[in-house]
């Protein structure tokens, strides 16, 4: 039965201050909830119009207007789940990474996140003042990725300065993506929206790349981070083929 407790929970997790007392956060429609369930996250509570969509045994029946009350989405899509943030795992110490430096928007984050898991990147580093994983515009924009790439907050400055593998960065002067040689190995810098990598990040990058403009005028100022992000990933997954 649907309580004043739960609609309280669910509303408090749009605060990430919230999401980090409770260790909780949201997701909605079936697509993305299945998607964590099938992953291993932790369900905490599951709440549905339609109780054919999923067998878990702490599902609770609501309808539209009670569901359309909770939900954080302007068309609620049938169903609404809390679950459990994991622990963080351990960093490997070989493959391809992408790291985030300062990026601010949920939808620019989501699609990175869509982007690591369609290319096989499963650790993506971001800075402490990158936006939450969990905000829910962000889950929302990973559309169940985030069940499959494990992400870690940290000291990105520290991580690179200790890191044995070569630090490559996203950088309008750096060296056409398409004539560098490419490893399998390594972490892939994307900076700020507005400002790109910050200088205390830059100071240890390795290598500097950039995506070439083709355009006639070149006028054009820059490439959206998450775009940008597309287009290298394919470099460094086209390399090792």
């Amino acid at each position: 039965m649907l309580t004043n407790n739960h609609k309280k929970l669910v509303k408090s997790l749009l605060q990430k201050k919230q999401r980090d007392i409770h260790s909780c956060f949201v997701a909605e429609g079936p697509k993305v909830i299945g998607e964590f369930i099938q992953a291993g996250f932790r369900l905490q509570h599951l709440f549905s119009t339609d109780m054919s969509l999923f067998a878990e045994e702490n599902t609770i029946q609501v309808n539209e207007k009670e569901l359309k009350a909770m939900s954080y989405l302007t068309s609620p899509n049938a169903c609404l789940a809390v679950f459990a943030i994991p622990t963080e795992k351990r960093l490997p110490d070989s493959g391809l990474k992408v790291a985030l430096d300062a990026i601010r928007d949920p939808g620019n984050l989501g699609t990175i996140i869509r982007l690591c898991d369609w290319f096989g990147v499963t650790q993506l580093l971001c800075s402490s003042d990158t936006v939450d994983c969990y905000n829910p515009k962000v889950v929302q924009a990973t559309m169940g990725s985030l069940a499959r790439v494990d992400i870690q907050y940290l000291d990105l400055k520290a991580y690179l300065a200790d890191t044995k593998l070569p630090v490559y960065g996203a950088f309008m002067d750096g060296e056409s993506v398409y004539k560098h040689a490419l490893p399998e190995d390594g972490i892939l810098v994307m900076g700020n929206e507005a400002n790109g990598i910050g200088s205390d990040i830059e100071e240890w990058v390795t290598k500097r790349i950039s995506i070439p403009r083709f355009g006639e005028l070149q006028e054009t100022e820059s490439l959206n981070v998450a775009t940008a992000a597309a287009i290298i990933l394919s470099e460094f997954k086209r390399a090792t083929i």
